[in-house]
């Protein structure tokens, strides 16, 4: 491999006018593509396997026209100090409300307040309930700036007015977080070339990548029904490890002019060596992404294959555009340890025999590897502790910030209805089989009353056929406690006994039992997607490597990382420890997608930085060295490299800690917490700690294993035959 990719390096330095106008008329392409394709909104949500979809489908077929998976809202109305909602005024007022309302086009249905005996029992407080014939994540913006309109009218009229429900939940806006990331990435990739045109390459092909990918998604939306959030993913990862692969290949390009090669000659090196990292690096990527797909769940899988493909092209980018620019740039990118012009220009940072910070740091690791070792286990291992309190759901309007209507109308619902009533829950009951279906809803309504924590059951409301009710069930306690999940199970618990008497079939459904669905289908699929992605990448890493115990520690080291990360987040978000510094104003369960996203990003973000660090240490070994000495060696060239590739991501990823939005705030603090445990704990102290003590039994693999194995010869040593150039000389076009 190493061989192609120098002479495809070679080639794109050479031909840098073909290839700079290739991946410039496929970004155009792709924009075209995107500028002109329809719109494609929100894509459909499903969770298929789960019984909350089953009784979303059931009522489609029962109760046509119904929406039953539909969007709703609950405009929440709280009458002025001394007034109640029936007085005249505030009747009216609200009633012009319910008529503004129903005008939308996606609306299916409003409930007036009054006729639904929507009030409580004190008067003050009243609600009017709002269908809608989408989802919310299908629902339109104006149908959204229609609700906050009408909600407005009604504060005009001098009542309190807010709106809660899932109408409201539109995808988070996260541009300017993605600017202050590439803004301090530039700042970061400066400090580590010291030069602006070298910092500018890998944001500039970054960039592009990331636009294409995202122009691609968006031209293909509406035939494949990605949706406006398929991209958020693809961007974000995009982003990340388009910087970091052409920060490993300019800096590994400089790397070669520093030991005199000529430029040509230089960036068939960098690509056919950082290069090959690149790709092996990239597929554990892809590898983690499109493994998703085992989740099943159709929205979290095409996010998936979304941000792998646009991966993919990043890849591709590294290995093709960054030598063309390079070429373009010439005598502007200068040898590493030479400073550009315009910043203090020309002279040597360093004396050539002076060590620099990684190699200093790695000699220590080297005579100190187990105090090290033990050092970097035991801390990480602390961290991890709170985990094993980790409790996993899906965020309601409860863990909005109390500045948001959302989170005002849930409390003021809470104050006039009871905490239960933001989490109704909806039984299905399907009768078609039953000898007496009439009987079989009294039945099944009678059992649900008998149950703990349960407030109201109402009367059973049938189909027009007959064969089909539904009942809604308020619980005692808020949608997200543990309470309102047993009695979720206890309802469906009952399910058995009711199928024996009556030839019925019970089903729980609503916004509440299909969080907790999804909660436990991402659970059950936590393992195995954990074995999927880890395996694969360890065979991979095999390949790499070309041992057992390499990838081995690798995948142990990730494994720890993330358990000590998921660790740092129960600590924050559910505990509450540094909840004011953070800003997380409402403690809770964490998101039940938090420790697959968490895998998925972070273990292709650690193995790239487990690539690039130990195939340097891999080179140094084949070419010769003693194992201390090529781990002290690795670090030498890629230590400054992986460090500021690891800072970059953590302060894209701290850029999301700032939103107002608690599951972005979320993740933003997780992956970054994650990817520092995994950069400087797990890569930076514990590797080259257990290359020291394992020494050559590191690269051990069994001979006939190693017979197997197909030589893709990522350390280059192919390339000491490729040509035998003169050190001195450079192209004079360069």
């Amino acid at each position: 491999m190493a061989t192609y990719l120098y002479k495809l390096g070679r080639f794109a330095f050479r031909r840098r006018h073909f290839v700079a106008l290739l991946w410039i008329a496929l970004l155009t392409l792709a924009g075209v593509g995107a500028a002109t394709a329809p719109p494609a909104g929100n894509s459909s949500f499903s969770i298929p396997g789960t019984e909350a979809q089953r009784a979303f489908d059931l009522l489609e077929q029962r109760f046509p026209g119904m929406s039953a998976d539909g969007a709703t809202a609950r405009v929440v109305f709280k009458a002025p100090a001394g007034h109640k909602m029936t007085d005249a005024g505030e009747k009216a007022a609200v009633q012009k409300t319910v008529k503004e309302l129903s005008s939308g086009s996606e609306v299916a249905s409003v409930a007036d307040p009054y006729a639904g005996h929507a009030v409580s029992r004190d008067g003050t407080i009243a609600y009017a309930s709002v269908k809608y014939k989408v989802s919310g994540m299908e629902l339109k913006d104006a149908s959204r700036d229609a609700l906050k309109e009408a909600a407005g009218h009604a504060r005009k009229a001098g009542l309190t007015v807010e709106v809660g429900g899932d109408a409201l939940n539109a995808t988070p806006e996260t541009g300017s977080s993605e600017v202050i990331g590439v803004g301090i990435a530039a700042v970061i990739l400066v400090i580590t070339f010291g030069s602006l045109i070298a910092a500018g390459l890998p944001l500039l092909t970054a960039i592009v990548g990331v636009g294409i990918g995202v122009s691609a998604i968006a031209a293909l939306a509406k035939p494949l029904d990605l949706g406006s959030t398929t991209s958020t993913l693809a961007s974000m990862i995009g982003l990340a490890v388009g910087i970091d692969y052409a920060l490993f290949i300019v800096s590994r390009y400089r790397a070669e002019l520093a030991e005199g090669r000529e430029r040509e000659e230089a960036a068939g090196r960098a690509v056919g060596t950082a290069g090959s990292a690149v790709v092996f690096a990239g597929l554990t990527v892809v590898i983690a992404l499109v493994g998703l797909s085992v989740v099943n769940i159709p929205m979290l899988t095409k996010m998936g294959v979304a941000a792998a493909g646009t991966v993919a092209i990043a890849v591709l980018i590294a290995l093709t555009m960054i030598p063309a620019l390079l070429g373009y740039a010439g005598r502007t990118v200068k040898p590493a340890g030479e400073k550009s012009k315009l910043l203090g220009g020309g002279r040597t940072a360093a004396k050539p025999d002076r060590p620099n910070m990684g190699t200093r740091w790695a000699s220590f690791v080297v005579r100190r590897p187990v105090a090290v070792l033990l050092l970097g286990v035991i801390g990480l291992g602390a961290a991890a502790v709170p985990a094993a309190s980790l409790e996993l759901g899906l965020p309601d309007d409860g863990a909005q910030p109390v500045s948001t209507t959302q989170r005002r109308a849930y409390d003021l619902l809470s104050e006039g209805f009871g905490p239960g009533f933001n989490g109704p829950l909806m039984v299905v009951v399907d009768a078609k089989k039953s000898d007496d279906p009439k009987a079989a809803f009294t039945k099944v309504g009678d059992e649900i009353k008998g149950l703990k924590d349960v407030v109201t059951v109402t009367p059973p409301a049938p189909n027009k056929a007959g064969d089909t009710a539904i009942i809604t069930v308020v619980p005692k306690s808020k949608p997200s406690s543990a309470v309102t999940e047993d009695l979720v199970h206890a309802i469906r618990g009952k399910g058995g006994a009711i199928t024996t008497a009556t030839h019925a079939t019970l089903l729980v459904t609503g916004a509440t039992a299909m969080n907790i669905d999804v909660s436990q289908k991402l659970n059950d699929a936590l393992l195995p997607y954990l074995a999927l992605v880890v395996g694969m990448a360890f065979l991979l890493l095999i390949v790499v490597f070309r041992s057992i115990l390499v990838p081995l520690k690798a995948a142990l080291g990730f494994l720890l990382s993330v358990l000590a990360a998921l660790g740092a987040v129960v600590a924050v978000f559910q505990w509450g420890w540094l909840s004011g510094l953070m800003n997380v104003e409402q403690t809770g369960p964490v998101m039940s997608m938090m420790p697959i996203f968490m895998v998925g990003v972070v273990f292709g973000l650690a193995m790239d930085y487990e690539v690039f660090l130990v195939t340097r240490m891999r080179e140094a070994y084949v070419h010769g060295e003693n194992p201390g000495q090529a781990v002290v060696t690795g670090f030498r060239y890629s230590a400054r490299v992986v460090t500021a590739a690891a800072v970059i991501m953590i302060a894209v990823f701290s850029g999301f800690i700032g939103s107002s939005e608690s599951m972005i705030k979320m993740i933003g603090f997780g992956l970054a917490i994650a990817v520092f445990f995994d950069a400087f704990i797990v890569r930076m102290a514990i590797v080259p700690a257990v290359l020291a003590l394992l020494g050559r039994r590191a690269w051990w693999l069994p001979a006939w294993l190693d017979r197997a194995l197909p030589n893709v010869d990522v350390e280059g040593e192919g390339l000491r035959t490729e040509r035998d150039e003169d050190p001195k000389r450079e192209l004079v076009h360069a």
